[in-house]
């Protein structure tokens, strides 16, 4: 759908749309000329977190467009939110939406984020059974030295694979991965505001000091899907080592960000963390044409980007290459 508006208007996109978050050049506005500067941008939703547990999944995905912005190198400046739920003459959608606005509310006290816009669109339902609470969220964010583009969820060959944040909890619920095994109930993870915050910090801090060479938040799909797609960014495989089981592979656990790490480099990263308080874990390296995930997957990188890029043009007849149509998703393998 992006494909069909020209976000390259007016040149001052960095960084387009399919990433973590957009960064735009931020120019004088009388002048024109480059403030150095840059806009960051992020829309963010989840509508299973918030089956789940409204208030908790909502603060989440602000949460997760926090790290959205950090990713990229910037701060947040201000959210504007579209709360979608179904007929609020139902008792259960008042109940979600009233603890949806708390959950906000609480992030975004805690992250001191001022919520400058929004609107609702209730009464969304099918043969009288409303939809999921779906509150999304547009996050903007500043760059304060945009002198290179940020890297991006990307791998370089021979980088090191580092988990910062803490260790994912146990609990699956909510996550991509029970969905496809069709469960909707549980519990969410937990998520702390304090160390969420810091490890926001911590991963704008490293991105901005050009000390990581892709950098990816852990959402939607957790800890494997994280990684694939990273594999798909730039078309090079990975080697994982430290994940014992399927739901460190697939737990959506928020404050938890993957970043790739020169060598070289590695040291500064770890103190960085280390002084700031916040954890970090290495999982492996960056580098030949397999992900490979010790004793759980292991795939062609050909193989992980046709499951990525063909999911939807293969529901809609087209594979993303001539002849080829992927309907299988990386938790199939």
């Amino acid at each position: 759908m992006f494909r069909q508006y020209d976000h390259q208007l007016f040149l001052n996109t960095v960084v387009g749309p399919g990433g973590d978050g957009t960064v735009l050049r931020l120019r004088h506005p009388d002048t024109g000329a480059d403030t150095g500067r840059g806009l960051a941008l992020t829309t963010d939703g989840n509508h299973r977190w918030c089956a789940v547990d409204p208030r908790v999944g909502t603060a989440s995905i602000v949460a997760e467009a926090m790290l959205n912005i950090a990713v990229v190198g910037g701060t947040p400046l201000a959210l504007v939110n579209c709360l979608n739920f179904g007929n609020p003459e139902h008792p259960e959608v008042m109940w979600q939406l009233s603890e949806a606005i708390d959950g906000m509310s609480d992030a975004c006290t805690a992250f001191g984020i001022p919520v400058v816009g929004g609107n609702v669109s209730l009464y969304n339902e099918s043969a009288g059974v409303d939809i999921d609470p779906t509150p999304v969220v547009g996050l903007l964010g500043m760059v304060d030295r945009l002198e290179v583009p940020p890297p991006g969820p990307t791998l370089t060959d021979g980088g090191r694979l580092v988990v910062i944040g803490p260790p994912v909890q146990g609990e699956l619920s909510g996550s991509a991965w029970a969905a496809a095994k069709g469960h909707r109930g549980g519990g969410l993870p937990s998520l702390d505001f304090g160390v969420h915050a810091e490890v926001a910090r911590v991963v704008t801090q490293l991105v901005a000091a050009g000390l990581v060479t892709g950098a990816h938040d852990i959402a939607e799909g957790g800890l494997g899907v994280a990684v694939a797609e990273m594999v798909c960014h730039s078309g090079l495989g990975a080697t994982i080592a430290r994940v014992a089981d399927h739901v460190d592979l697939f737990g959506e656990s928020p404050s938890r960000v993957v970043v790739c790490v020169p060598a070289d480099d590695l040291a500064t990263v770890i103190n960085v963390c280390e002084t700031a308080g916040v954890g970090t874990m290495r999982i492996g390296v960056a580098g030949g044409e397999r992900l490979a995930i010790k004793g759980l997957v292991d795939l062609a990188v050909d193989d992980v980007v046709d499951a990525w890029r063909g999911r939807l043009p293969g529901a809609l007849g087209h594979g993303h290459k001539p002849g080829v149509t992927s309907q299988r998703t990386l938790w199939d393998w």
